[in-house]
């Protein structure tokens, strides 16, 4: 069990680390050269970078040092857990991002076709950062904002991201002009439905009631195999009036497969009824 916990663990941080890189390359390839400002510390150091002059402020630079102040006030406010989390995100991000400045000098979008760079933008981005609120961390900045906005009320990652950002994105229409800012606008929306999109995939579990003969096999098979808990009901069949039992348990999507062969090898006979769902708080799942 403990090294189940350190495997889940270690994946975790590679996770956040991959999170982390789709992020740089979206911002450094497709938002930064575009003017593509989708809120975010990003938004904010692109707008900043088109409007200082000084040659050696950079775009990453500005990200680390907005980053420093906002990851101060996330440790306060969202626990540590998360504020370590989150400060290894956001300087894996802001190295990745300096070292891309350094190695690969892009000076004008990659193609004439903003549309499609937009499109780019708004997937490496949205499902880096999903990857990161997944593994309970953000890129630092406004994300720290969104996870805040969370805490304290009932929006989704994705929407509170959209109202902590909308006032940088439209920042783009001053900055970089009315296209530049439509196209803002338009990938900040579709950046926020994309996170929670990716977030519900990500966290989708198997809820299953199965109703059988055999409990005892079963239960045993949850609880020493799987290591999860499970409830058992008193059932009737109305059909044949036979006694049963409907034992009750979730489990990852992973679990499942495994869950529905032991079924089939050990009680064909069981009546089972598999959900899926996205919603589940408790021990092992999802704080309250």
């Amino acid at each position: 069990m403990e090294n189940k916990t350190k495997f889940h663990t270690m994946l975790e941080w590679l996770e956040m680390t991959f999170g982390s890189l789709l992020i740089a390359v979206g911002v450094y390839f497709f938002k930064v050269p575009n003017g593509f400002s989708l809120g975010g510390v990003s938004g904010i150091s692109t707008l900043l970078g088109k409007v200082i002059t000084w040659s050696w402020v950079t775009p990453g630079m500005l990200m680390f040092g907005l980053n420093v102040i906002l990851l101060i006030i996330g440790f306060i406010v969202i626990g540590k857990d998360t504020g370590i989390r989150t400060a290894y995100c956001s300087l894996a991000y802001s190295g990745m991002t300096w070292i891309l400045e350094r190695t690969v000098k892009l000076e004008q979008p990659m193609t004439d076709q903003p549309f499609l760079e937009l499109v780019y933008a708004i997937l490496l981005t949205g499902i880096g950062s999903a990857i990161m609120f997944h593994c309970r961390a953000s890129s630092g900045g406004t994300d720290i904002v969104a996870l805040i906005l969370k805490k304290y009320t009932s929006l989704d990652v994705g929407k509170a991201l959209l109202c902590s950002d909308s006032l940088i994105s439209a920042g783009a229409f001053l900055v970089f002009g009315l296209k530049a800012g439509l196209f803002s606008m338009l990938g900040l929306f579709a950046k926020a439905f994309l996170i929670d999109g990716v977030i519900e995939n990500l966290n989708v579990c198997k809820s299953f009631m199965i109703i059988t003969a055999h409990p005892e096999a079963v239960v045993a098979y949850i609880l020493n195999v799987m290591h999860h808990s499970a409830t058992t009901l008193d059932a009737c069949g109305e059909y044949t009036h036979q006694n049963l039992k409907a034992v009750i348990t979730v489990c990852r999507r992973a679990e499942a497969v495994r869950l529905r062969r032991f079924l089939k090898e050990t009680d064909p006979t069981a009546f089972v009824i598999v959900e899926s769902t996205s919603e589940i708080i408790g021990r092992g799942f999802r704080q309250p």
